[in-house]
């Protein structure tokens, strides 16, 4: 294929929603951090740290022959595999949750890196005709057993929206490889059991459940999230009460710089500023599903697809969680929340993807 150049309108939005994301961690968090650290700046010097380490890693991966990946996506697989299973035995565990794993003295998540080793190997494992899906018994050859061991780890965390992100997005990339829709009736059927027993099971689950049907039903108990993210946005109104000027984020919504963060983007720059942020992402994810309905080659179209897709799913669930359309669920909205790991291999994607954008054979299109 004819090496070109990235796809520079894809390359923009990143580093907007970089930069958006940067402003936005030390406005949600300095009062907080205050409180806490006593260090306004506690999470803005980590942010600028690892926005950084992240641009390199996206420098790097941009100029990195995306073909490569076929070769590490097995070892990439049990690395993450491995990983997970660590974090279930020695991992640190933080409200309840054990999804962090320290390794030389830094913390990381090991399903971050399990949703990008997710995508390189069904895109390596889908692009081979040696493993094609003709028939439903194809699925096991080992697509379901990879999908179960990932989604159980994950889900021993506990970690349900990660697990339904991971799950949806192999099925997904299946299905745009050619998978015929009725081989996922059984396991849809089978998720939607399965996810009504998880939460039926539970008192906390249900009641979280319950609250997104009504979050006012219990402001000060277990609406006490949602409502105060509904508060910020409200209050917003259309322009907002400008940059630094929130005050739901000062101790009402709990660590204010991660799953919430976009009530106080809602409350500071109104709905104006929220609208224009989100055209940022669908300009983003328009371009990334443009790279990969252009690609010829099926690795590169299914890698550009699971990449692309992912910043999807997860920047509808934040959103939806925060407008209170969706259950509350610990989803960071990508590039913007706070967290490390999540966007150094965020940034890393993206230079995947820029780098797949540089052998699209046909003319680009304009936007």
């Amino acid at each position: 294929m004819k090496k070109g150049t990235i796809d520079y309108i894809l390359l923009f939005m990143i580093l907007i929603l970089l930069a958006i994301g940067i402003t936005m961690v030390f406005s949600a968090s300095y009062y907080y951090a205050l409180n806490k650290w006593h260090d306004k700046f506690h999470f803005l010097k980590k942010e600028l740290l690892w926005g950084a380490i992240g641009l390199i890693a996206m420098f790097i991966a941009s100029n990195v022959p995306y073909r490569i990946y076929k070769v590490v996506s097995w070892p990439l697989t049990i690395v993450s595999t491995v990983f997970l299973g660590m974090t279930l035995i020695m991992g640190d565990v933080y409200n309840g949750a054990q999804r962090w794993l320290t390794l030389a003295g830094h913390q990381f998540m090991p399903s971050e890196l399990a949703k990008i080793a997710m995508i390189i190997f069904f895109a390596q494992m889908l692009s081979s005709k040696k493993y094609e899906i003709d028939k439903f018994s194809d699925l096991f050859k080992p697509y379901l057993l990879v999908i179960a061991i990932i989604a159980a780890l994950i889900l021993k965390q506990p970690d349900y929206s990660t697990t339904a992100v991971i799950v949806t997005l192999a099925l997904s990339m299946m299905y745009i490889a050619g998978t015929k829709f009725i081989y996922f009736l059984p396991m849809i059927s089978v998720a939607i059991v399965a996810g009504w027993y998880f939460i039926a099971e539970s008192t906390y689950r249900m009641q979280r459940f319950l609250t997104f049907l009504d979050p006012f039903a219990d402001p000060m108990g277990s609406g006490w999230q949602i409502v105060n993210s509904l508060y910020a946005l409200g209050s917003g109104g259309l322009f907002g009460v400008g940059l630094g000027q929130s005050t739901q984020n000062k101790l009402y919504i709990p660590e204010p710089q991660n799953d919430f963060i976009v009530a106080t983007l809602g409350e500071e720059f109104g709905f104006i500023g929220t609208l224009l942020l989100m055209s940022v992402f669908i300009i983003l994810i328009y371009r990334g599903f443009n790279i990969a309905k252009k690609t010829n080659d099926m690795f590169g179209k299914l890698l550009a697809y699971g990449i692309t897709f992912l910043v999807a799913i997860q920047t509808i669930i934040n959103i939806g969680v925060s407008t209170s359309l969706l259950p509350v669920t610990g989803m960071p909205l990508p590039f913007i929340s706070f967290g490390g790991t999540s966007l150094v291999i965020l940034m890393g994607s993206m230079g995947i993807l820029l780098n797949i954008s540089k052998y699209i054979d046909c003319q680009e299109e304009k936007l």
